[in-house]
């Protein structure tokens, strides 16, 4: 439960791979995962607040890099893809398939997208999507994981979540202490067969280099977190941003899958 980014963002870095994702390490070259391409959009929007929207960002390409889901970004590799185009369910016509069918138990399928740099702190940054859990698989993730990352002038401001269902729980990765750690939040497990709303909301503070997990809305129901982390410095690569979503399997391994609709980042 804690391979996702405490061992490959090690990886990572020893690596200088050319992406910033945490757990995008171990060597791996990175490759598209998609299939029925929508014509959905994801160019960012401009509000007149200034506020950044990138929408329907399930609709597009989704890379994936290997093992790199795994303890040290190495070992077996699991089946895992995502689907693109999905009519049904979808909320809006065009949803996307998260599946995975692992071999070897704990094994995962890992999935990002980058962004232009942002080249200064958020004031505010939301990473929030819709999710779909289909009948029979309720119990079968180990956890859901989901990411936005920021590296800026050497430093990665990594703004992480695990749906930790084996644990009952919902933790928060320290990046810089490369641990996942208890949020004191309580998982309710997503109920089948239907739409929830998860929505995560971030900042940070480049003047301190500090990661700020602020709260948690999941169906409507919002929980301040008001969590400080350090921020990591790598001292190498350029800026960029982006975002990722992993599936985890369990001890058996037992196959799942998920679908995402309505994902969206919002910053400023």
């Amino acid at each position: 439960m804690q391979r996702l980014f405490l061992d490959l963002s090690v990886s990572l870095l020893l690596s200088l791979a050319i992406f910033s994702i945490t757990s995008c390490g171990g060597g791996s070259s990175s490759q598209a995962v998609q299939s029925t391409p929508s014509g959905g959009g994801s160019s960012p929007a401009t509000p007149s607040s200034g506020t950044i929207v990138i929408d329907n960002i399930e609709d597009q390409t989704w890379l994936t890099c290997g093992a790199c889901g795994n303890s040290g970004g190495t070992g077996p590799v699991a089946n895992y893809s995502a689907t693109l185009g999905m009519v049904s369910p979808s909320e809006d016509g065009s949803s996307t398939q998260f599946a995975i069918a692992a071999n070897v138990p704990f094994t995962n399928g890992y999935f990002y997208q980058q962004h232009g740099p942002v080249n200064g702190q958020f004031a505010l940054l939301t990473y929030e999507f819709d999710l779909f859990i289909p009948s029979g698989f309720e119990t079968a993730p180990q956890a859901i994981e989901f990411e936005c990352q920021q590296r800026l002038d050497g430093w990665i401001y990594n703004f992480a979540w695990q749906a930790n269902y084996v644990g009952g729980s919902w933790r928060i990765f320290n990046y810089a202490a490369k641990k996942w750690e208890e949020s004191g939040l309580t998982l309710q497990p997503f109920s089948p067969g239907t739409w929830h709303h998860v929505m995560a909301e971030y900042h940070n503070d480049a003047s301190t280099h500090s990661v700020f997990h602020d709260a948690l809305t999941v169906d409507g129901v919002r929980t301040p977190v008001n969590i400080r982390h350090d921020a990591f410095f790598a001292n190498n690569g350029s800026n960029n941003f982006a975002n990722a979503i992993q599936l985890d399997s369990n001890n058996l391994p037992s196959p799942y899958s998920i679908f995402v609709d309505k994902m969206k980042i919002t910053y400023k």
